[in-house]
């Protein structure tokens, strides 16, 4: 299972109802450090097929959501689970330390 895309008007649905954990990515198209880290998340969405949903937002198409959750910079990540947001990350960050923090949140890899 690849990314999935998010927007304002699937955020309730897409996330907040979701079945399971939800990691978001808040990126844009012009971020640097947005790129080096989609690569790292398409394999993670692989790798945890099943056990956690990696969806991204993008914020210029959808800048209602991340308003709402106070994003301030980006890449901004933030964990879903039941509806509520459980953990954040901000910044870019190697694969094995998302892995490492999806795992420290719950997210069994």
């Amino acid at each position: 299972m690849s990314t999935v895309k998010v927007t304002d008007e699937s955020f309730e649905s897409d996330v907040l109802q979701a079945q399971g954990p939800v990691l978001v990515d808040f990126w844009a198209e012009w971020c640097g450090p947005c790129k080096q880290i989609a690569p790292a998340l398409e394999q993670i969405s692989e790798e945890l097929a099943g056990q956690v949903t990696i969806a991204k937002l993008n914020i210029e198409e959808s800048p209602t959501t991340p308003s709402r959750y106070g994003v301030r910079g980006i890449p901004t990540m933030m964990l879903f689970k039941g509806g509520q947001m459980a953990s954040m990350k901000v910044g870019a960050m190697p694969k094995q330390k998302i892995v490492e923090w999806l795992n420290e949140a719950g997210v069994s890899a």
